[in-house]
């Protein structure tokens, strides 16, 4: 796929289109403008910068640039409030890899979860969410473990709508509701465990982007082949890529597993 400032605009625009938003392309600058309306200020960004970093990185050069801006306007406009807000408080998962801090310096309200992956918590603002930083709770008076303690109570209130297929004999059975927080479901251990009753052969669960939950019930070896090539396909393509691998599930714990695939 060639990729030039026309279609990079249109990615752009369409990623970051919002209520009080407006934005504008300088032709001449080859730039696109992001400005909050609440605040009259905003974000200005190089196409041609982000165009060189996603023939590298593809998907995850844009989704860096989605949200440093998200992150930078949502800073700007200073719109998030934890008292009397708490429902919009939920935790996501993100790699190991990803940033500890805010662009400003401020360190994330992390949680350690598996050796390839780490909970942060979300301010929920529709459209998008923002992660919740020292600065934030700092400024509304709220220690951690109020805020890690309410996050996790709300994820257990998120519906678990499955969709099953059958693949050689093990069942998949996948969870997509594209609300933002369909991997967050992993942290939901009642949601699980009553899935692991049902379970004949070994469970295996993959987040391998932010909106997939994906289970299986694995009763033979072409079972784990699918799943490795299925949580790579999904991982290389996902708007928010958290990990590859898979993990097995017992005794309400998970543990990273790679899985050399053999079949195509």
């Amino acid at each position: 796929m060639k990729m030039d400032s026309r279609n990079m605009r249109q990615i752009l625009e369409s990623r970051l289109a919002g209520k009080d938003r407006l934005i504008s392309y300088d032709r001449e600058k080859d730039s696109l403008r992001i400005e909050s309306e609440l605040v009259g200020k905003g974000i200005t960004v190089e196409l041609s910068g982000i165009i060189a970093k996603w023939y590298v990185e593809k998907e995850k050069a844009i989704d860096e640039v989605v949200y440093y801006v998200v992150e930078g306007l949502a800073a700007m406009e200073d719109t998030v409030q934890l008292t009397d807000h708490e429902k919009k408080i939920l935790p996501v998962i993100r790699s190991s890899s990803f940033p500890t801090e805010a662009e400003e310096g401020n360190p994330f309200l992390i949680d350690d979860h598996t050796a390839e992956t780490k909970i942060y918590y979300a301010y929920d603002m529709g459209n998008t969410y923002r992660l919740i930083d020292s600065r934030i709770m700092t400024k509304e008076g709220w220690d951690a473990s109020r805020i890690k303690e309410i996050a996790l109570f709300n994820v257990r209130s998120l519906s678990t709508p499955l969709k099953e297929d059958q693949v050689a004999g093990n069942s998949f059975y996948f969870l997509n509701t594209n609300d933002g927080y369909d991997a967050s479901r992993i942290l939901n251990k009642g949601f699980l465990n009553d899935i692991e009753k049902k379970i004949t052969g070994t469970m295996v669960v993959a987040v391998p982007h932010q909106d997939v939950l994906i289970i299986v019930d694995v009763r033979n070896d072409r079972g784990y082949d699918v799943i490795a090539q299925m949580a790579m396909s999904f991982f290389a393509n996902g708007h928010v890529p958290i990990t590859a691998l898979s993990f097995l599930y017992e005794n309400s714990e998970l543990e990273p597993i790679f899985i050399l695939g053999k079949n195509k």
